[in-house]
């Protein structure tokens, strides 16, 4: 580790700078313990903790401003992008959606503590034109926050942190090995639930061109429309869709086939809900393949409030 340790003392504030600027910028390799090593390296050489906190939040705001264009410029498009690469999918569009809307703006204070929220939280924030001085504002305050919680862990736990690197340093190339190790163990997990999640969500789906033509049959399928209300407002719905609120007032037997939508990469959302319906009893369950960004693109009939 004690190439580690030299790093951080004559490169201190770029290593700080430019790992959070990584893992900002979506790429999942933690920037967290850097932050804490120079935090306690700081406080043993007797160095001030400001330049490491202005470091850390001038990266993190500057990662999150090329998220936030991006969403302004290329809207829903973006946020399936992300989601489609994301290691939390389970956690995508959705459920961020619905923070952000029950929230707003200051949902970004808190966003870099939830999985899956930082990178969706802020390209929302453009998508949903969000002012950039009120972006700044709470999207800077948050990165401070999560920066300053590293900071205060490393200058608490100062000794605790440098006796751990001695202790690495003293076993060389093992150390390093060790660190390295966990760090891969820590993206294999990531890697290994997010296939694990759409393993589960795996189920026979119903493709457009197959639910058109079956709206136009006489026994025409239940459409249940998962997507917020915002959403569902905002680019209209599949003609006879209703809201998943809706369903309690139906018998499940009465119903020959169901067809649920979401607006998601991989229909995460879609494919849970038709899970749960099928426990409740529904007997033939299926998420429609693309979702309501495949209908649309096919150009086929939708409703508007």
């Amino acid at each position: 580790m004690e190439p580690l340790i030299q790093l951080l003392a004559t490169y201190g504030l770029w290593a700080v700078f430019l790992s959070v600027l990584i893992e900002q910028g979506g790429i999942p390799l933690p920037a967290w313990p850097i932050i804490l090593v120079a935090s306690a390296q700081a406080v043993e050489r007797n160095e001030s903790l400001w330049p490491i906190l202005l470091a850390a939040t001038f990266a993190s705001l500057i990662a999150d401003l090329v998220w936030y264009q991006a969403g302004r410029r290329f809207g829903a498009s973006m946020l399936r992008l992300i989601c489609r690469v994301s290691l939390s999918p389970d956690t995508c569009i959705s459920d961020t959606r619905s923070l952000f809307l029950k929230w707003g703006p200051p949902s970004l204070l808190f966003a870099k503590f939830i999985p899956g929220f930082a990178a969706v939280g802020t390209t929302l924030a453009g998508f949903e034109r969000t002012r950039i001085s009120r972006f700044v504002l709470f999207d800077g305050l948050g990165a401070a926050l999560w920066a300053g919680l590293a900071l205060a862990v490393g200058a608490i736990f100062h000794d605790a942190v440098n006796d751990a690197l001695d202790a690495l340093a003293s076993v060389g190339r093992t150390g390093v090995a060790v660190v390295v190790l966990a760090l891969l163990v820590f993206l294999g997990r990531k890697v290994w639930m997010r296939q694990k999640l759409i393993r589960q969500l795996r189920m026979d789906r119903v493709s457009v061109d197959e639910l058109s033509g079956m709206l136009s049959e006489a026994e025409r399928p239940l459409l249940i429309d998962v997507r917020p209300d915002d959403l569902r407002v905002r680019t209209g719905w599949i003609p006879g869709a209703i809201v998943l609120a809706e369903i309690a007032e139906l018998e499940s037997q009465e119903l020959h086939e169901v067809v649920v939508y979401c607006d998601c990469p991989n229909e995460v959302s879609a494919a849970k809900v038709a899970q749960q319906l099928k426990q409740l009893g529904f007997r033939r369950v299926r998420p429609l393949t693309g979702g309501m960004s495949a209908w649309l693109a096919r150009g086929l009939p939708v409703a508007m409030a």
